[in-house]
């Protein structure tokens, strides 16, 4: 199969930007070859992929943001539910329908956030890019590399099936010497946004926001694409800082069939989180975290309208004073969450809650489960607006009442 060097085609690695060299390696490149990336530090604007090729970084191979607004122009997309505006990532697809896309190797996409975070919030033409943002893509395997430092939202996939993310390092919260990067908030790890037939495996991810969030649009512009994350497998995972594996908030598409199993969370300040609110309709259904565990002894963030709790489902998510009473009237902007499964659950945090339940009175949550769980918080567990909650072998305590 080809491979195209980066190097060959005028890339160095000596500070310069070489963005067309690496474009021009990748607009080369011949179905199923391979852009490669040797050992050294290439700094680079917006780069987009395309259909068939692998884009291979060796160990010791780093592609630097330029934190140079002019290297990454706007692009109109989804983010955070709704069609907008916002700076091109570091690696990128146009939207077009694409297929089998590979980023592989022990190297490391770097998209320089600090930077660009301040020079995006300065002009404020669009939302912050992130690093890497794949989209429409069928056949997506990410596997080995590191990815750091974007500005907003880390490893966006969005409308892609078929993916496969292992043994793959993310960090948006601390560099490799654990220096907090300035500035940055809403800096979700992996966001699989309207995404199908996923499997994420064997991964590191510390995140300075969701480790991992599960979304499919958001409010009337969700229901009207309708596109479901669906079918997803999250396994074996360490989670370091952040907030754990969250369904939602933008779920207005539906989320249904995903599971969290095998994994350990350090430090994060959830292991589940389920979010859906009035406004969005549509479901959350058939979500399964089985034989995970947490210890966190961070105080950073302990009990308010964005988080709740170790394990969590909150219909007031976001919402500063509410009445869990006040019912209104049910109509498809009313979100349905049932059959929710937390089996073989250790949970041991200073940070909130450590069962934090609450549905709506219009639609209560539904058909939880909760099976061999011992959790312990700085709170113990609040239920409120539940139907059909089982409890099977459930030892709860907190520190206060």
């Amino acid at each position: 199969m080809q491979r195209n060097v980066i190097t060959d085609f005028g890339a160095a690695a000596d500070g310069t930007v070489c963005t067309p060299s690496i474009q021009k390696a990748i607009d080369l490149c011949e179905k199923g070859g391979t852009v490669y990336v040797p050992a050294g530090t290439f700094v680079t604007g917006a780069l987009y992929l395309k259909s068939d090729m692998t884009l291979y970084l060796e160990e010791g191979a780093r592609l630097l943001g330029s934190g140079n607004l002019a290297d990454f122009p706007l692009m109109g997309y989804p983010f955070e539910g709704y069609d907008q505006l916002c700076y091109a990532s570091l690696l990128n697809t146009d939207g077009a329908p694409y297929r089998n896309i590979a980023i592989e190797g022990k190297g490391t996409i770097d998209a320089n956030g600090e930077a660009l975070f301040l020079a995006e919030m300065e002009e404020k033409k669009g939302k912050r890019g992130r690093a890497v943002c794949i989209r429409n893509t069928d056949g997506v395997t990410i596997r080995g590399v590191r990815i750091r430092q974007s500005p907003s939202w880390c490893l966006h996939l969005l409308y892609c099936r078929n993916v496969l993310i292992e043994r793959v390092e993310v960090h948006t919260k601390y560099d490799e010497n654990g220096r907090r990067y300035a500035h940055i908030f809403n800096g979700d790890g992996i966001d699989l946004d309207s995404c199908q037939n996923v499997r994420v495996t064997k991964s590191l991810i510390a995140s300075q926001d969701d480790c991992i969030a599960v979304k499919s649009g958001r409010d009337a512009a969700g229901r009207r694409a309708g596109i479901p994350s669906r079918d997803i497998v999250i396994e074996d995972c360490s989670f370091q800082s952040g907030f754990g594996v969250a369904m939602g908030s933008e779920m207005s598409g539906g989320v249904e069939n995903v599971t969290v199993r095998d994994c350990v969370f350090e430090n994060t300040h959830s292991i589940a989180s389920i979010k859906a609110i009035r406004g969005r309709g549509s479901y959350i259904r058939n979500i399964r975290y089985e034989n995970c565990s947490l210890i966190n002894r961070d105080t950073q963030i302990m009990d308010t309208k964005w988080f709740r709790g170790a394990l969590y489902a909150d219909a007031y998510y976001g919402e500063e004073d509410f009445d869990p009473d006040r019912k209104v009237a049910v109509d498809e902007t009313t979100p349905v969450v049932e059959n929710i499964c937390l089996k073989d659950i250790t949970v041991d945090t200073i940070a909130g809650n450590a069962v934090y339940l609450c549905g709506l009175p219009e639609m209560p949550y539904r058909n939880f489960r909760l099976e061999n769980v011992k959790a312990h918080g700085k709170y113990g567990m609040k239920v409120k607006n539940m139907e059909n909650l089982q409890l099977i072998n459930v030892d709860v305590t907190g520190e206060e009442d």
